[in-house]
């Protein structure tokens, strides 16, 4: 599964382009999709679930046009976990998944499996039988997923799918992710740098509906090398007076004052020391430029 994106423009009503003249080809296996809220990136995921008309470009998928006579193809091999999700309130989990699988066209048997197999890989086996309205936000989102899941879709589109959930959840379901796009195609949308630093070697950073990044996570990463300080001073007012001068990405309070991480073409003028970079030092470096 292959996705190119060319010229694409998503302009609405009032003015506001969402999307603006973008370029993408999003391959096999997991795709990162790194950006602030407000920067677009639902917006595009929209147009790639065929809910958005765009105003200009094109999108194929393994030589299909998105053009509306390929809309029904299309939508049979996605699957897509928005970020708000409205499921059914008074039906049980396994209730809803079965429903929305049948709605789906996934045969029964097959649908009861895939059901059975989500819900123990997402810890929600024990939950099986709680009506969804008794769920909590974690929950919800991971009963978002399978949802996304159960068409087996050759090309998975997750908006957000960590939000709310614990540390642990996090891990298991960003183990799922990797091992779902063995052979296929998985868009992971999020703003948290540490889920795609787990999960992808890919990765488009969007910021007001332009793409600032391309690539893979190492020519990411490279990029920041070099810009990306971490300095001590002695308290508050000293960091007050550095934030005028420069882009300051983190404060602690440690014992001998405060330690800054400042982003710097050149080594600011004061005790400093070099990192071993993170993807989001690198993120936040791109972000400042």
């Amino acid at each position: 599964m292959n996705i190119k994106i060319k010229d694409l423009t998503v302009t609405f009503k009032n003015g506001v382009t969402a999307v603006n003249h973008v370029d993408l080809e999003i391959p096999h296996g997991i795709y990162g999709l790194l950006g602030e809220n407000g920067a677009g990136k639902t917006t595009l995921m929209r147009v790639l679930t065929t809910t958005q008309k765009p105003t200009g470009g094109t999108v194929i998928m393994d030589q299909m046009m998105y053009e509306e006579s390929n809309y029904g193809n299309i939508q049979k091999k996605i699957g897509y976990l928005p970020q708000e999700l409205n499921l059914y309130p008074n039906l049980s989990v396994r209730e809803c998944l079965e429903y929305l699988g049948d709605l789906s066209g996934v045969p029964k048997k097959e649908c009861r499996e895939r059901i059975d197999f989500y819900l123990e890989k997402t810890s929600l086996w024990e939950h099986r039988k709680k009506k969804i309205r008794q769920l909590s936000g974690g929950m919800k989102r991971r009963l978002g997923l399978i949802q996304a899941l159960l068409n087996e879709p050759e090309f998975l589109i997750i908006d957000e799918p960590t939000t709310g959930l614990d540390p642990e959840e996090r891990i298991r379901i960003r183990n799922l992710l990797v091992d779902f796009s063995e052979n296929r195609t998985v868009l992971f949308s999020t703003h948290v740098v540490e889920d795609l630093a787990a999960t992808c070697n890919r990765l488009a950073v969007m910021r007001k509906g332009s793409f600032l990044y391309t690539g893979t996570v190492n020519e990411l990463m490279n990029m920041a090398k070099g810009h990306i300080w971490v300095c001590a001073v002695k308290d508050d007012r000293e960091a007050r007076e550095l934030e005028g001068q420069y882009h300051i990405s983190s404060k602690q309070f440690v014992e001998e004052g405060m330690r800054l991480k400042i982003i710097s073409e050149k080594k600011p003028p004061l005790p400093c020391s070099q990192p071993e970079l993170t993807l989001e030092d690198a993120y936040m470096y791109v972000m400042s430029r």
